[in-house]
């Protein structure tokens, strides 16, 4: 019996570990087979992540949280939770190799997944002129033009933001009406640096080694190619619920609902954290924060011996 697991390997999932592990709880983190270390693995440069002045690569500031997670003690399983029991006093979580864990207490911290436009050189151009974070790569253009697809109010925030760094910024989107709020979609329709494109299928992203265009196709039938340096996706993101939609109770944007500014779920004995729980910060430091105090809350539980 395990005292705790945490499922997932962010930011969220290794900083939960390292607070957990120095609490002497030896946590085992079920670190996935494939997506270990979070979207901060597909990403180049960071450079807004604190105590990295010169910035530092997405990949390299991961595998330093899974080292200092280790040093402290957490023991990590490179393999996928397929299913999970976390009502009852004792979890069960099923791998996908067929060996079940039990543990009085579980972190949930799978992260959530951008939204993708499903084009073919869109994974292959990832960190390389196309991104979904304004946040972590908007100054990476500065005096360049870049483009953003969508129509809610997070395209209206990446275009806005991005207007402090790049010249030009196309804001692309399928329809002439928008689910963005009239106030965002008003604030963006001001900006002289904003330029709308409307009615507009995104058919292509062009480029060899970095983005150069983007290829769309009008309603009218007609083909017409911007010519842009960076591409911004902000079509929305999923949490990966999947494993738990049945078990813990959900927020209204799908995200798993926890009591006020704690971890907590509904179920006892489960907390979670970071994106899984976050529809709009979405950001590496604030997962991280939210990791710590999912850590110090499954700590709180297992020493008060509610289980």
């Amino acid at each position: 019996m395990r005292d705790l697991v945490i499922i997932g390997s962010g930011p969220a999932g290794y900083t939960a570990a390292i607070y957990a592990a120095r609490a002497d709880l030896k946590p085992l983190v079920i670190a996935s087979s494939v997506e270990m270390g979070g979207d901060l693995m597909k990403t180049t440069d960071v450079d807004n992540y604190p105590g990295f002045p010169e910035g530092v690569m997405g990949p390299d500031l991961m595998m330093g949280m899974q080292a200092q997670a280790e040093r402290f003690g957490a023991e990590l399983v490179f393999d996928d939770a397929t299913v999970l029991e976390l009502d009852g006093a004792v979890k069960k979580i099923t791998l996908g190799s067929g060996e079940v864990i039990e543990s009085k207490a579980v972190i949930l911290s799978m992260g959530s997944q951008y939204r993708h436009l499903g084009l073919d050189d869109e994974k292959r151009l990832s960190g390389f002129g196309v991104s979904w974070c304004a946040t972590c790569d908007g100054a990476f253009f500065r005096n360049r033009t870049v483009a953003v697809v969508g129509g809610g109010d997070s395209a209206m925030e990446e275009a806005t933001f991005l207007t402090k760094f790049a010249d030009t910024v196309y804001l692309v989107h399928r329809s002439d009406q928008f689910r963005a709020s009239p106030a965002m979609l008003a604030r963006a329709k001001a900006d002289p640096k904003i330029e709308f494109v409307t009615n507009a299928a995104v058919t292509g992203i062009v480029g060899a080694d970095t983005v150069t265009g983007l290829s769309l196709t009008m309603s009218d039938g007609s083909a017409k190619t911007l010519d842009i340096d960076g591409l911004f996706i902000a079509i929305g993101s999923d949490p990966r619920t999947s494993l738990v939609a049945n078990q813990v109770t959900l927020t209204d944007t799908g995200n798993v609902s926890v009591d006020g500014r704690s971890s907590r779920t509904n179920l006892a004995g489960v907390f979670a954290a970071g994106d899984l729980i976050d529809p709009t910060y979405r950001q590496a430091i604030v997962a991280a924060g939210s990791g710590a105090v999912a850590a110090m809350d499954a700590q709180h539980f297992i020493e008060s011996g509610a289980h």
